[in-house]
């Protein structure tokens, strides 16, 4: 299948590049992107943009599908004092209650919302105590329901004991081996405080013995630094080095408490480290030292929702509370970095609109008021674009968004699941 796109303002944020033209897709590739087609091209399908932005699609490298139900849930038994008792009151509680239908409805529902938001990949971080063996999959169905781009990961932690913790790691080993063209699998933890010395090494093994990285919060609260300062004397980011689970494709997500050698252990690793500044925000747990995170950074969501133009767009006006001279650019460079990320998972480049790149795309309908270029591009993506312009998307080259509308799914039936599914996970949850 051959697509044309044309009369289109292409517009690239890793590029810092706008300009009018044409954009040529084959067998879920970019085959030329220019000023015009070119003369050879012969196209199935051709469409007529009428100078809409086209973009590559945004890239969610951090967030949890299962929490999509969790929106307007009844509050905990009591208010959270500190961060821990958050994730005792709030997500723990959340993550053991899902089964096999919530999970289903949670992931769908969640997808669906992202490619909304103009999101294209989403590299998720699951967790469902009572429904560990199998849930990846049911997420990945979820994925290839949608047509959208994930990477996957169970979440080890011993905090349900050793079964629960040897069942997370084969969860992760046997998705591993699950190879598809949209999808591919990490190595997940929890973090730090919730993982003994051997299950490190386990995951770091895993890692080792399928050549991913390893996906795991990192200094998300100061707590985590305490533990493992009592546990071994060690900051949490040495902890992890010493076990081996920092590698190049690693991620290392939040990391608000690292101090400078941590940040230049992670440098030195080559892993990734992923802000996911909203979240941060809502849990109170500090200002993440952004400006020290260096080219191998992305952002991230961690479940808020799927949307990178709010995430974005905060994480901008956050730094600029601190520091007059944070720039745009800063933080939609970091945002396309998570292309950067998802192309050495897949292995093949995404998040680009050049030749070879999967096409994975946004069509924008977005009219400037004022003069557009690859200068200003940041600037008016963080003052005026959202992703309540999303009108079109396309992932590997198949449209799974046209007119704002799913030509193959029924969005109204997943969404009165989702509503039906929440109530029952609500209930559930509440006799926990």
């Amino acid at each position: 299948m051959t697509t044309a796109l044309v009369n289109c303002t292409l517009a690239s944020l890793a590029a810092g590049r706008v300009q009018r033209g044409a954009l040529l897709v084959k067998d879920g590739r970019i085959a030329a992107a220019g000023p015009e087609l070119p003369e050879s091209a012969v196209v199935d399908e051709q469409v007529d943009c009428e100078g809409r932005l086209v973009l590559p699609g945004n890239v969610c490298a951090h967030t949890h599908l299962y929490s999509a139900l969790a929106r307007g849930m009844p509050p905990p038994p009591r208010a959270p004092r500190n961060f821990p008792e958050i994730l005792e009151l709030v997500w723990w509680r959340l993550d053991r209650a899902l089964d096999v239908d919530s999970l289903r409805s949670s992931a769908l529902v969640g997808v669906v919302d992202a490619i909304r938001a103009g999101t294209t990949t989403l590299v998720d971080h699951h967790a469902s105590p009572s429904f560990i063996e199998g849930s990846l999959d049911v997420i990945a169905d979820a994925f290839n329901s949608v047509g959208a781009r994930g990477v996957l990961c169970y979440e080890v932690t011993d905090r349900g004991g050793a079964e629960r913790r040897r069942a997370g790691i084969a969860e992760n080993a046997r998705f591993l081996r699950r190879r598809e063209l949209r999808l591919r699998g990490m190595v997940g933890g929890h973090a730090s405080f919730t993982l003994e010395d051997e299950s490190l090494d386990a995951l770091a093994a895993l890692a080792q013995e399928t050549g991913t990285g390893v996906h795991i919060h990192v200094a998300e609260d100061v707590f985590d630094e305490e533990d493992s300062l009592r546990r071994c004397g060690l900051r949490t980011v040495l902890r992890l080095e010493r076990a081996g689970v920092l590698r190049s494709q690693s991620v290392a997500a939040h990391g608000v408490h690292l101090d400078a050698r941590e940040l230049d252990t992670i440098r030195s690793a080559g892993a990734w480290l992923v802000h996911n500044c909203r979240s941060n925000l809502n849990n109170s747990v500090g200002r993440a030292p952004v400006a020290g995170f260096g080219e191998r950074s992305a952002l991230g969501t961690d479940g808020i929702d799927g949307d990178m133009f709010a995430e974005s767009r905060t994480a901008f006006f956050r730094a600029r509370e601190d520091r007059l001279d944070a720039s745009a650019e800063e933080f939609t460079g970091m945002l396309a970095r998570g292309s950067s990320l998802v192309s050495e998972l897949f292995g093949f480049p995404v998040g680009s609109l050049d030749a070879g790149a999967a096409a994975d795309l946004v069509v924008l309908d977005y009219q400037p008021p004022t003069p557009l270029s690859g200068d200003n591009l940041a600037w008016h993506w963080m003052f005026a674009m959202s992703a309540a312009m999303v009108r079109d998307v396309m992932v590997d080259g198949r449209w799974i968004l046209r007119d704002r509308a799913f030509p193959h799914l029924d969005e109204e039936r997943i969404r009165a699941e989702a509503r039906t599914q929440a109530a029952r996970l609500w209930a559930v949850m509440e006799g926990l």
